[in-house]
């Protein structure tokens, strides 16, 4: 099955771009059904930073699963602070619809195999849930939707991961069942030290505004796409690379069916940016 990533561009109305993009990546009407509730990874690692998914973009996902019986927005806990406490970036969109979940507070886990070590991980991240990570656009070469993943184990202690990243990363993949839905939220670029996570508060001086989403079923192809916006050849990254050897995806972006904008024309905007 070919790899179908779209990447659109927007404006102020987020909600009909991110409605274009899944039109054109060929629809999720088997997702956003009555019968599966969404869980929505928010990638946030330090709630006083800006490098996260906006509200607007997450507010846009939202609306994609209108029919699912339950959204959740999810987090862990880690060594800046607790889950909730990070996921109430987002709090003007909770609602009973839509609720905040800790996945470090959750006793109902299931014990799967993460880099070696015997992991319990909530139940709630498992088919036949539907399961969406979102994060940002940045120049970081252990990528953002996958790297996303690490947010899923529940203890504090997760920088003893780092030096088995890929493992641990593609092993949390495959024990949940793989990702249902991927968007690159490209309000910004994080480009140099902003595209750390641990850069600290003040990051708007390390990124481009540019407006875009790159979103597709293929979560290994998304990430490839965003970071070949960012300008690094995804052939040549160590989890593209594993991903693709594993099975999971596609990295090659000649192989990828991308439409809306181009890889180029974005490049062209980014740089263009740049030089202001």
């Amino acid at each position: 099955m070919v790899s179908k990533v779209a990447i659109v561009e927007f404006d102020e109305e987020v909600k009909g771009s991110f409605k274009r993009a899944i039109d054109l990546i060929g629809g999720i009407d088997d997702l956003n059904t009555k019968e599966k509730p969404a869980v929505i990874k928010v990638g946030v690692f330090d709630h006083r930073t800006e490098t996260h998914s906006t509200v607007s973009v997450v507010d846009a996902i939202i609306s994609g699963f209108r029919k699912a019986p339950k959204i959740f927005l999810v987090e862990s806990d880690n060594y800046r602070g607790k889950g909730m406490e990070r996921l109430q970036i987002w709090s003007k969109l909770f609602t009973k619809h839509v609720t905040p979940f800790n996945l470090s507070e959750d006793t109902d886990t299931i014990k799967v195999k993460i880099a070696d070590e015997n992991i319990g991980l909530s139940r709630i991240l498992f088919k036949p849930n539907v399961f969406v990570s979102t994060h940002v656009l940045r120049t970081f070469e252990n990528g953002s939707i996958l790297k996303n993943l690490l947010g899923l184990i529940p203890d504090t202690k997760k920088v003893r991961f780092h030096k088995k990243l890929e493992a641990t990363l593609l092993d949390t993949y495959e024990a949940i069942g793989g990702i249902n839905l991927a968007v690159l939220d490209g309000t910004y670029m994080y480009r140099g030290a902003g595209a750390m996570p641990h850069a600290g508060p003040d990051c708007t001086r390390y990124r481009i505004r540019t407006n875009i989403l790159v979103v597709g079923r293929d979560a290994v192809a998304v990430e490839a796409v965003g970071i070949a916006i960012a300008g690094t050849n995804p052939d040549k990254l160590p989890i593209i690379k594993e991903a693709v050897r594993r099975g999971l995806g596609e990295g090659n972006i000649k192989q990828i069916e991308i439409s809306g904008s181009s890889i180029e024309a974005v490049r062209e905007k980014i740089l263009k940016q740049q030089k202001l």
